[in-house]
């Protein structure tokens, strides 16, 4: 089912171990014309083009696109006990998590009298969108409205497709989570459509724009982030998902597999990949691959995304090899199944959330650990963070200058004005010292 690639023996660049396993891109370069152009429809025709979406994606008309108060507490009232426990625990932790990514304001004294204060400002208003495909994501609100919240967010958006099967509604468990977190601002609308309405707002549906898009979503959802982007902030472009293992001889074969196909169910697209440098753990993992998939609900999903040429056991020299793979490939979601893995981890510096040792799987990641599990795919942890309050978060100076202070730097100014050539500059703090 997963192919083996093996590169030992061999030295290779990181353009040439990128090469080894490539990432599913065909389908993301063909979503991005066609999200654009879904942007563009959006911005011009707004709730008609919302509604023709409905019906050729979605399958669903005539639908309430702003959901109505009393479906939302409809849904919290009917929501499961277990669920709901289980996502009240879950914002308790991402709550107490997320906490520690709003960093606290600082005053600097660079001269007596001369301070700079830094701050960080909340926008005032964010878009969050959750999936509902193949899969329905509460967890994805939990994650997206707390960590707005905690950074201060004062209105939270969220979108989320209709479901045909609930008469053109929000899934009911999308619409709990959000009225457990007390968003009553919720829109029926999916995919490319729904970010361009967030970005630039439907005003006959009462939706004004938004300052940040935030959320997963699929190929065309990734795609429609880019074309909307310098309009409003947007959090990575989080695409197909991916998981990278790198694992020695001790690791436990079984979890290696049940973790690689727990991350191949979400979609045909989703990446899988083994880095080891045990040829005999890398033959039980794909024994036990073979096992898990055949065993799971979504089997035939599981079983395209292992066989992708985005999905791979890659056999390496040692585990120096593995982490140099590792960096080059930069997983969204990087498990660490070695002897001494804590002490190895920071030296694996590109990857959106790292899982270490035989009892943190990135389920674990994707519900219950704290952790926000909206995270870059497709390479961009090497210059990019996942999701959290930094991003609703904006850093802001203040500069407050008494007179002396002023004054005391004002023949650098005059110098400096000078040799840019910009005298008004130098004449402006002048003018501050002629009386």
């Amino acid at each position: 089912m997963m192919r083996t690639i093996d590169l030992r023996g061999r030295v290779l660049t990181p353009v040439e171990l990128l090469n080894a396993v490539p990432r599913a891109e065909s389908a993301r370069a063909d979503a991005l014309s066609v999200a654009a152009d879904v942007v563009s429809d959006v911005r011009s025709r707004g709730e008609a083009s919302l509604r023709e979406q409905a019906q050729r994606f979605d399958g669903v008309e005539g639908h309430a696109i702003r959901v109505p108060r009393e479906h939302i507490d409809e849904a919290v009232a009917a929501l499961d006990s277990a669920v709901r426990g289980a996502l009240v625990e879950a914002i308790r932790r991402v709550r107490a998590a997320s906490a520690a990514q709003a960093p606290q304001a600082s005053v600097t004294e660079v001269s007596p009298g001369g301070l700079v204060r830094q701050r960080w400002q909340p926008v005032t208003r964010a878009g969050v969108y959750v999936p509902g495909g193949k899969a329905v994501y509460p967890s994805s609100v939990v994650m997206n409205v707390v960590s707005a919240q905690v950074a201060g967010v004062r209105d939270v958006a969220l979108a989320s497709p209709p479901q045909r099967d609930h008469a053109g509604r929000v899934h009911p468990a999308i619409l709990a989570a959000a009225g457990l977190l007390g968003v009553d601002e919720v829109y029926a609308m999916g995919g490319a459509g729904a970010i361009g309405a967030l970005a630039y707002g439907v005003p006959a549906i009462g939706l004004d724009p938004v300052d940040v898009v935030t959320g997963p979503g699929n190929n065309y959802v990734a795609a429609a982030k880019r074309a909307v982007a310098g309009v409003v902030g947007v959090d990575a472009e989080a695409g197909a998902t991916e998981i990278l293992i790198v694992a020695d001889d001790t690791a436990d074969a079984t979890y290696v597999a049940v973790d690689l196909v727990s991350q191949a169910e979400h979609d045909e697209q989703a990446g899988a990949v083994l880095v080891t440098p045990s040829a005999g753990l890398a033959e039980r993992v794909a024994a036990e691959v073979e096992r898990a998939a055949a065993a799971t609900r979504h089997r035939e999903r599981v079983a395209t995304a292992l066989a992708g040429p985005q999905s791979a056991i890659v056999l390496v020299d040692d585990l120096a090899a593995a982490e140099a793979f590792s960096n080059a490939y930069a997983p969204e979601h990087l498990e660490l199944h070695i002897a001494d893995a804590a002490d190895a981890s920071g030296r694996y510096v590109n990857a959106g959330a790292v899982f270490i040792g035989d009892h943190s799987p990135v389920s674990l990641g994707d519900y219950l650990a704290g952790s926000n599990h909206v995270l870059p795919t497709g390479g961009q942890a090497r210059y990019a963070a996942g999701l959290g309050a930094h991003t609703f978060l904006r850093p802001q100076q203040v500069v407050e200058y008494d007179r002396a202070a002023l004054e005391g730097v004002a023949a650098h100014i005059d110098a400096l004005a000078e040799a840019e050539q910009l005298p008004a500059h130098a004449e402006a703090v002048r003018a501050r010292f002629a009386r």
